[in-house]
């Protein structure tokens, strides 16, 4: 029997988590089958055994454990792994390529790692949890892949920001933020397949089908903004306590004590979605649309104040 593994090999997998390179010199065409031996080579051989699946959950103290487990996300985390799991088993299962069929499951794989983490965390805290939902596999694992993968794009962009501010600000201990560091990072593994996954596949796709594509992909934006406004699914559970699917948008305030602006957030988001991949080959194609609408809203907003700071001339005219 095996013992528990070294530090040096843990260290060494998480380097690797985080470091990969296509050994083959030149492009990578998108939808081309280097394209996809390259994302999923990429996926498997970044592939963490020891963390987020080793975690020893420090002792916190009583200010932070408050902190910790106010923070109105737990039920809704647990059950967003629950259904990313089967989703992306579901879909892996239906794909006849083999590589993408190996690397989506594997994905579905990672996030029921990560409900277990979870459920560890809130074990492990003392956090009481609602009774889980009966998870169902989709009957439609392309639908449903395409909501988890857009919905896992915007709230890591997001995610990456916020759990910079925590550590920054020291509102949790260092000790909590450097424990739950790997999952994060296996989030931008996760949107980084699904982003080259939907270019190779977008270009695989025959023209007449390509169209009918492109509108299920614009409802899955659509979907998904009427979810995030509170439409689809309220704050409330009806039970008085509070869960909400925006935090990764609005949840500035629950990881710091510092007065920072939305916008103010979107720059540490960018800074941290550019750190997260820098270290994964420039070849594949990283999530573009979250990134590109907060490089938007910056650019406006510096721009409208910049006019505002300048001089106005006489309105009297010459």
């Amino acid at each position: 029997m095996s013992g528990a593994p070294s530090a040096e090999a843990v260290d060494a997998a998480d380097h690797a988590a985080r470091h990969w390179r296509w050994p083959f010199p030149g492009k990578l065409p998108v939808g081309s089958d280097d394209h996809r031996d390259a994302a999923c080579r990429m996926f498997a051989e970044t592939f963490n055994p020891y963390r987020p699946s080793i975690i020893d959950w420090p002792q916190l103290e009583p200010e932070a454990l408050d902190r910790l487990t106010s923070l109105p996300i737990w039920d809704i985390a647990v059950q967003t792994e629950g259904k990313a799991r089967l989703r992306m088993l579901a879909y892996g299962r239906s794909l006849r390529d083999p590589a993408w069929h190996v690397a989506i499951e594997r994905n579905g794989w990672e996030e029921g790692r990560h409900k277990e983490v979870l459920s560890n965390l809130v074990a492990a805290y003392g956090i009481v949890l609602e009774p889980e939902p009966e998870y169902r596999e989709p009957q439609d694992p392309e639908w449903a892949y395409l909501v988890t993968g857009y919905s896992e794009c915007i709230d890591s962009f997001f995610a990456f920001g916020l759990f910079e501010l925590a550590r920054r600000s020291g509102y949790f201990p260092p000790a909590l933020v450097d424990t739950f560091e790997p999952v994060i990072q296996e989030e931008a593994r996760h949107i980084l397949l699904f982003a080259n996954w939907l270019a190779w596949h977008r270009r695989r796709l025959a023209w007449w089908r390509r169209p009918w594509f492109e509108l299920r992909v614009m409802a899955v934006w659509v979907f998904l903004a009427w979810e995030r406004i509170g439409i689809a699914r309220g704050m409330d559970d009806g039970k008085g306590k509070k869960q909400d699917n925006n935090f990764t948008l609005t949840g500035s305030q629950s990881v710091s004590d510092a007065d920072i602006s939305p916008l103010g957030l979107m720059a540490i988001c960018l800074e941290e979605n550019d750190r997260r991949f820098a270290g994964y080959d420039r070849r594949l194609l990283r999530p573009t649309t979250t990134p590109a609408l907060a490089r938007l809203a910056l650019r406006v907003t510096g721009w409208f104040g910049r006019r505002a700071q300048e001089p106005q001339g006489d309105p009297r005219g010459a």
